[in-house]
């Protein structure tokens, strides 16, 4: 099970925004309290209250309320939101309201609405639903003052767009005997890169996974070309991903129920004993584990 990735998370904080920014919050509908962690009875204290931006950090959505408000949420293995706008829930409100452990919504989020944890009723009728079979994916509420010292996003490193480098990458990874893929995982040194978008950037790279991050810094702690290259394919492969609306895999969608499509690039990813598709290479992929994960790689041109 492939949980969502950085390029997912950004798909769906797209269309919370375009569907959810400016309106009030009047009920939040919580059929399951307890997910990964149970859910704060503090997301009660977002009623009334109007939703003014949604951003990304890492793999957490944060969305901001009216006085400083922010609920975060992490999409876990399975979880994602539908959005049903006003013509489609007027006449499903009152289920929605008077509660159950099924929503109303089943049909259209799957599973009979068993697994639709969490409802959020905004003033005009608009409601978005958190679905999540395997219930790993969570929620919690404080106050944005408070968001540098939280416990999930205190340890993060930098995003992997324009404030992270390859000079960046090789101060944290000089001393390292670490596989240069499990490096690109930790998320103190970078975030959001993931399993599937660490298999791609490294076989576009041509740096074998199992290389030890020392092998790419030079002895006075600067990045080698090859390092250089692997942030530049990390950052253009996150941008192509995102582009392309995340990746089609397992449940995740995004909050129009569309599968993103990325999936169809892959050039490594899932492709084990298939050719490479790197021209002139005529190599066969293969699949390793590293930290208990699968990695996909070419062994003859990832050296």
């Amino acid at each position: 099970m492939t949980m969502p990735e950085l390029p997912e998370v950004e798909t769906v904080r797209t269309g919370l925004a375009h569907s959810l920014i400016g309106k009030k919050l009047i009920n939040v509908v919580v059929r399951k309290k307890q997910l990964r962690f149970e859910v704060p009875d503090a997301i009660h204290e977002l009623e009334g209250k109007t939703l003014v931006g949604i951003r990304r950090r890492a793999k957490y959505l944060l969305l901001d309320f009216e006085h400083s408000m922010v609920l975060l949420s992490h999409l876990g293995m399975s979880g994602r939101y539908t959005i049903f706008p006003p013509d489609q829930t007027a006449h499903a409100f009152p289920k929605t309201t008077n509660g159950g452990v099924k929503s109303s919504f089943g049909s259209t989020t799957g599973y009979d609405g068993k697994h639709d944890h969490l409802e959020f009723i905004f003033e005009d009728g608009t409601i978005a639903v958190y679905t999540d079979p395997r219930r790993f994916g969570f929620v919690d509420v404080f106050f944005k003052d408070h968001e540098e010292e939280h416990p999930r996003l205190s340890i993060l490193g930098p995003e992997p767009f324009d404030e992270w480098s390859a000079e960046d990458f090789a101060k944290k990874i000089v001393k390292s005997k670490r596989a240069i893929k499990l490096l690109l995982l930790e998320q103190t040194i970078v975030v959001g890169v993931g399993n599937i978008y660490a298999c791609e950037s490294l076989h576009r790279s041509g740096i074998s996974p199992k290389t030890p991050g020392y092998n790419l810094v030079t002895k006075n702690g600067k990045p080698m070309k090859k390092l250089q290259h692997l942030v530049s394919e990390v950052k253009q492969v996150l941008e192509e991903a995102i582009q392309a609306g995340g990746s089609s895999l397992n449940d995740f969608s995004n909050t129009d129920g569309n599968l993103g499509y990325f999936s169809h690039q892959f050039q490594v990813y899932g492709r084990e004993d298939e050719p490479c598709l790197k021209e002139t290479c005529h190599g066969i992929i293969e699949r390793i584990t590293q930290g208990q994960r699968s990695t996909f790689l070419c062994p003859r041109c990832q050296t």
